[in-house]
């Protein structure tokens, strides 16, 4: 309460008390009308006083509450504020101790991490890997192939053979490779890309193993990529990997599955070219779909025909190399420009085409499956030549001809169980393809028509690979490669592929050197198993040891009853040193 209110409050109260007390003792007499309108209006100024009274004190009262609340407000304020200095101090002490903790947290982080190495190079916004190793291979082989690291499995010899007696030890180190990988971003979302990788395994006439080796670099893969991530598309050109190889990644280069195997030539089953071709890939629904379309260097293989050549009056030109007939027999001549003179290559109008589509889905939020599947187009090209005199009943002249051939094929990779144990398969049939096999077998033949044939063939691979620890890895891997006979008769004689001669096979003739064992491969498998050891990483590279066993057998087309049977043990050793 204020001063001012105080006294005014006091003052009414005096004069209300003056008044009672004088009113009652001094009775107005009469007739004194004056004085009684006096005291009247005295009365009602009292009255208007006491309600100014009444109305002050009420007003105290209001601020006096006002004044509590404002005084509760400001403590609970003062608490409060002290809580959120109590806290604040709280979290600066916590602060504190995580910053003094982040030195040790950085130093275990970078303990953790591999050593860093020189890999990758900057140059002008250009990012370029290294990669390769340098191998010392061993081979031992039960019957000697006259091979180095890629093993002809087709060429086993059989039992009449002298080779077959004969055990083959060798020393390589030609699968030594050398890999760079050159990479660019053209924009935020396009992105450019150049793969080179060769080995040693080329053999110019000069390489030999006497004195001084000479064996030359060899183009395993070169190519350029191109990848537009906002439409999905990869565009490929260059020697890759052909499409139909197994893929563990959607369709991308770099990412294909050979078997693990130190032997070159992997294990028969296996489908795979290296071969230049144009290939342009889509990917969908958030990468788990893919579709690709790939044109491929074509090159044929050919085999059989009767020991006689073909029929009078029909000749074709040498579907090897394009400079001979093959009546009587096939011939073999010089190459041309660019082309070793003892290698010869084919007579092609049209590339294989080829068309894959390949699924990985979710299955939790990881993609551990690889799907895919594929068809493939071929087509075979000879010309014909016909004489008036042939004896067939065919139309005279020269004329070009051309059969279609492939197939279908399709593949599955499977981590069965994460870092522990992965899977795959894959299967390839159709007419025409046995370059795509490992095995070599060979794509068609000729009838009696001088026409290509294509022969019937179907191959597959099954295998996996055992993480055991995150150093060791075993591996075991089984696939075959198998062909129908293609013959046709003309004037009692056989011509083509397969027991074209009817013979007949003997046990005595197929297992006695020297013997009479004129047998055509039609089978040709294996079963193999191995283990890589990674027995140093660290800052100066990686060091992996290799070990390997192979049983691969032969078989040829039956005759009287007996089945001409082969077969080769090898052992692959392998000591590599990454630099990278």
């Amino acid at each position: 309460m204020t001063s001012k209110t105080s006294l005014l409050a006091s003052a009414g109260i005096c004069i209300v008390c003056f008044l009672s007390a004088a009113g009652p003792s001094q009775a107005a007499p009469k007739h004194k009308h004056p004085v009684a309108a006096a005291n009247s209006q005295l009365a009602d100024e009292v009255k208007a006083l006491k309600e100014q009274v009444e109305a002050l004190q009420a007003t105290v009262q209001a601020q006096a509450q006002n004044q509590q609340q404002t005084q509760a407000q400001v403590a609970a304020s003062q608490a409060q504020a002290e809580q959120a200095t109590a806290a604040a101090h709280a979290a600066q002490a916590k602060l504190d101790a995580q910053i003094e903790q982040i030195p040790g947290t950085v130093q275990t982080v970078v303990a953790a991490q591999p050593a860093p190495t020189l890999d990758k190079l900057k140059y002008k916004g250009i990012t370029l890997t290294l990669g390769g190793f340098a191998e010392a291979a061993g081979i031992y082989r039960s019957k000697t192939l006259e091979s180095d690291i890629s093993s002809p499995f087709a060429k086993i010899p059989f039992e009449n053979s002298g080779l077959s007696k004969l055990h083959e030890l060798r020393g390589t180190a030609r699968q030594s490779r050398v890999q760079f990988l050159a990479q660019g971003d053209i924009n935020v979302a396009t992105h450019a890309a150049f793969f080179g990788e060769f080995d040693f395994q080329g053999a110019a006439q000069t390489a030999n193993s006497n004195e001084s080796n000479s064996y030359n670099p060899r183009i395993r893969n070169l190519y350029g990529t191109v990848d537009w991530d906002y439409w999905g598309l990869h565009l490929l050109a260059g020697q890759n990997w052909s499409l139909v190889t197994l893929n563990s990644k959607g369709i991308t280069p770099r990412n294909e599955v050979p078997p693990p195997s130190i032997d070159a030539q992997y294990v028969p089953g296996f489908s795979w070219t290296r071969t230049p071709q144009l290939r342009l890939t889509k990917d969908f629904g958030d990468k788990q779909y893919w579709l690709a379309l790939s044109l491929e260097n074509p090159q044929s293989t050919f085999t059989g025909t009767s020991g006689s050549g073909l029929p009078g009056g029909v000749s074709v030109l040498d579907l090897a190399t394009g400079n001979a007939t093959i009546n009587p027999a096939p011939a073999a001549t010089s190459g041309f420009s660019g082309f070793n003179a003892v290698n010869t290559t084919s007579f092609n109008k049209t590339p294989d085409v080829i068309l894959k589509a390949a699924w990985e889905p979710y299955i939790g939020v990881a993609r551990p499956l690889h799907v895919e599947a594929f068809g493939i187009y071929r087509d075979f090209y000879d010309q014909i030549t016909v004489s008036p005199t042939n004896t067939q009943g065919l139309t005279p002249g020269v004329h070009e001809a051309s059969v279609t051939g492939g197939g279908w094929g399709a593949g599955i990779t499977y981590n069965a169980i994460p870092k522990i144990l992965d899977l795959q398969a894959s299967v390839m049939s159709g007419k025409g393809i046995g370059r795509y096999g490992a095995g070599q077998l060979s794509d068609a033949t000729l009838d009696v028509t001088g026409k290509v044939a294509p022969i019937q063939e179907t191959m597959y691979l099954v295998g996996g690979t055992l993480h055991v620890t995150p150093e060791v890895d075993l591996y075991l891997f089984g696939g075959d490669e198998r062909q129908n006979s293609r013959i046709s008769t003309f004037g009692g004689a056989n011509f083509g592929f397969g027991n074209l001669n009817n013979t007949v096979f003997t046990a005595a003739g197929c297992t006695t050197v020297g013997g009479s064992c004129s047998a055509t491969v039609r089978d040709v498998g294996q079963i193999t198993a191995g283990l890589w050891d990674k027995a140093y990483t660290g800052s100066f590279g990686q060091v992996r040891i290799g070990l390997q066993y192979s049983h691969t057998r032969l078989e040829g087309f039956s005759g009287g009853g007996y089945t001409p049977k082969t077969s080769d043990d090898m052992i692959f050793t392998s000591f590599r040193y990454y630099p990278f």
